[in-house]
């Protein structure tokens, strides 16, 4: 075929599938999935957050392997990729943090969009064995028989959410056409516990919480955030969470603690002075029942017995040293890591296809000519809010104009 082979039918795939055929450039688009953008339809719990309103250099800065970016970030940057989807009929919206929303709230809008752009592609509902290297070029993939190309495009995602596809199945092809995997972790994942709080807490979501990352031996946080996060049988998970596990390598059990600020919106002093009115106020009940107004109604047992103050203790009979203790535990209410949860509930997946492999400007492989990556193959994630779709998005769009540039001076 005088043409492309795109392996994978998500975000970057599609992406690049549209590029190619927009120059009208023959495409087969490999998708083991019924559905096209699988993955892609149930980002940002359904509602898909697009990419983040921000400029190519505060991607880079979020980004794991970010230097390697710059060229696809600064020619499909964040403001491009929202009036790409406006054009392709998706209004949207942006929230707080910069992130970008379908108006819709609907996640199967933006994946509709991308397979209106990508629908000139001829589709395979086959999975892919083999990429198909003669004298040192891709020449097609093999799927239950050989199909020929003469570029091929690895878009398969990492190996996080299997169940979407996303199975590690594209770094074996790209190991088997002689590229180096950077070692595969959970990136964007929640956090497992060491002790017992978060168990007594689960199901408790905290909105405005600040979050600090403390690592054993450093003076310094390793990440420092503030919004919403989620208490669960096993530890601690929420946007917020999710961000910070980005930061935690390598996780090793007691290597990290996570801090959280209660009462972010009251200093100590202001605290203190709340928490004495509160106790005034409710001077002959119990302290364990004075705290209603201060504290979540599950977070209050937890909090009595960390403190150390008998719930039992009169309001008026708090003293001012159980009184600090209690201000102290509010500001920084620690919780101790055991590691992370499974790499198949993690959001994406770090490590991949090692980027000196890769030309940065192309994303062809330095190895096997015509062979070109995109997504969350290589060796690059980003924190939440919206950074790991618009590096999907800006990969895959570099990565299909580079071909087509190749293709038609090959063709000439």
């Amino acid at each position: 075929m005088n043409g492309a082979i795109i392996v994978g039918g998500g975000a970057a795939g599609l992406l690049a599938a549209g590029a190619l055929t927009a120059q009208g450039v023959p495409v087969v688009l490999f998708e083991k999935n019924r559905q096209l953008g699988r993955k892609v339809r149930i980002t940002g719990k359904g509602r898909c957050n697009v990419t983040n309103h921000c400029t190519p250099q505060e991607v880079a800065a979020a980004a794991q392997g970010g230097k390697f970016l710059y060229t696809a970030l600064y020619a499909f940057p964040p403001e491009e990729v929202m009036a790409f989807f406006e054009g392709l009929g998706v209004p949207l919206k942006t929230e707080r943090g910069r992130r970008v929303f379908p108006q819709s709230d609907k996640a199967g809008d933006i994946a509709e969009a991308l397979a209106r752009w990508a629908g000139k592609a001829q589709v395979y509902r086959e999975a892919v064995s083999r990429v198909l290297v003669e004298e040192g070029r891709a020449v097609g993939v093999a799927a239950g028989k050989e199909y020929r190309a003469q570029a091929v495009l690895l878009a398969c995602g990492g190996a996080s959410y299997p169940g979407t596809g996303s199975d590690g199945s594209g770094y074996r092809l790209a190991q088997g056409a002689g590229h180096s995997i950077a070692p595969i972790a959970p990136a964007l994942v929640p956090l497992v516990e060491a002790g017992r709080w978060c168990q007594q807490l689960m199901g408790l979501s905290l909105r405005n919480c600040g979050v600090k990352v403390t690592a054993a031996g450093k003076k310094k946080p390793v990440y420092t955030d503030f919004g919403e996060l989620l208490f669960t049988h096993f530890g601690l998970s929420g946007p917020t969470i999710l961000s910070a596990s980005s930061h935690m390598r390598p996780m090793e059990p007691g290597r990290y603690t996570v801090h959280m600020d209660l009462k972010p919106a009251l200093d100590q002093s202001q605290l203190d002075a709340r928490l004495l009115r509160d106790l005034e106020e409710n001077k002959n009940r119990h302290f364990a029942n004075a705290l209603d107004r201060l504290l979540p109604q599950k977070l209050i047992p937890v909090a009595v017995e960390r403190s150390g103050i008998p719930g039992g203790t009169q309001c008026n009979a708090v003293t001012r040293e159980q009184r600090q203790k209690l201000l102290a535990l509010l500001k920084d209410f620690t919780v101790e890591i055991q590691g992370f949860r499974s790499l198949e509930e993690a959001i994406v997946t770090a490590g991949g296809v090692r980027l000196g492999e890769v030309n940065p400007r192309t994303m062809e492989s330095k190895l096997v000519k015509g062979l070109y990556f995109a997504g969350e193959m290589l060796d690059v994630d980003a924190p939440t809010g919206g950074y790991n779709l618009q590096i999907a998005f800006s990969t895959g769009r570099l990565a299909g104009e580079s071909m087509a540039r190749a293709l038609a001076q090959e063709n000439k």
